[in-house]
């Protein structure tokens, strides 16, 4: 039973699988059951993965890609040419790379940082005079 994926995911997916490099190579033997375990495997370690196929017949890559993903669970994200991209989530895994990425704080430009420093030291100043 494979699951389908939301267009606003399979973007986010593809955008994350782009720097991503072939995990798996299907070769001209096809699918055989150790290379399904090694996608399984592969898939449970890093819940998104790029798959390339030696084939080059569309159908049977398109077939291998359903047959993959019928077998083991996964959403299909992409089959651009030779490359098979897919995913599935790992419910034991925590979020990785492939969760949404926090946003950094932003970053104070030299001038901010300036005016911090001569801020802080003013305080500094007058808090002294009160004291004395």
């Amino acid at each position: 039973m494979k699951f389908d994926l939301t267009s606003a995911e399979r973007k986010r997916l593809k955008a994350v699988a782009h720097g991503l490099d072939p995990v798996v190579m299907i070769g001209s033997e096809g699918l055989k059951p150790a290379l399904l375990k090694e996608i399984d495997r592969s898939l449970n370690a890093h819940e998104l993965i790029k798959i390339r196929a030696f084939s080059d017949d569309r159908d049977e890559r398109e077939a291998w890609l359903d047959a993959i993903c019928e077998e083991l669970n996964a959403a299909p994200v992409q089959h651009i040419g030779k490359v098979l991209v897919l995913f599935r989530e790992n419910p034991d895994k925590k979020p990785s790379a492939t969760a949404t990425p926090r946003r950094r704080k932003a970053r104070l430009t030299k001038r901010q940082e300036v005016n911090k420093a001569l801020t802080r030291r003013k305080s500094r100043t007058l808090k002294d005079t009160e004291r004395r």
